[in-house]
């Protein structure tokens, strides 16, 4: 667990003090983000690969408006503040950030992360931030996917219920 408060949710200013502190004090930070709309196991197995890639992980979460351009009508199914607060509570997560831009760049600027995790499904030249990242120092970590689990497949095994 993180010697920093864990679980917290900042908004950008506090995001940036946040991140400064614990440069300062010689620690390392891994960044990552998505909607994180319905929380499930391949969440969680990617947030543990991206929290073993650093020190500190923030996890910048897609607002409701974004998800929504992202996955069309009828999504998120859980609003941003309860997706934040979910994300936030788990043990491999030092701080959750909302984003409400097309992509986390200005995230990802602001608090200069020293590694920046994605899925295995992106690559490296189609990762928004990474060319950033690798400018300063910073490196790039893939995590796969776990197999079966996506928020879609939960969504449609719901509504196929009824």
């Amino acid at each position: 667990m993180s010697s920093y408060e864990t679980g917290i949710v900042l908004n950008r200013e506090n995001l940036a003090a946040w991140a400064a502190k614990v440069k300062s004090a010689g620690r390392t930070i891994a960044f990552t983000n998505g909607c994180f709309d319905i929380i499930h196991r391949g969440h969680l197995e990617s947030l543990i690969q991206a929290a073993s890639a650093a020190d500190e992980l923030v996890v910048a979460l897609n607002s409701d408006n974004s998800v929504t351009d992202l996955k069309g009508p009828g999504r998120p199914i859980l609003p941003e503040n309860d997706r934040a607060t979910l994300i936030a509570a788990l043990r491999p997560v030092s701080a959750v950030t909302i984003f409400g831009e097309p992509t986390p760049l200005e995230c990802i600027l602001q608090i200069r992360p020293d590694v920046l995790v994605k899925g295995s499904e992106y690559n490296e030249q189609d990762i928004v931030g990474a060319r950033e990242v690798k400018s300063w120092g910073g490196r790039i970590v893939r995590v796969p996917m776990v197999e079966g689990w996506s928020t879609s497949q939960i969504i449609a095994a719901i509504q196929n219920l009824n």
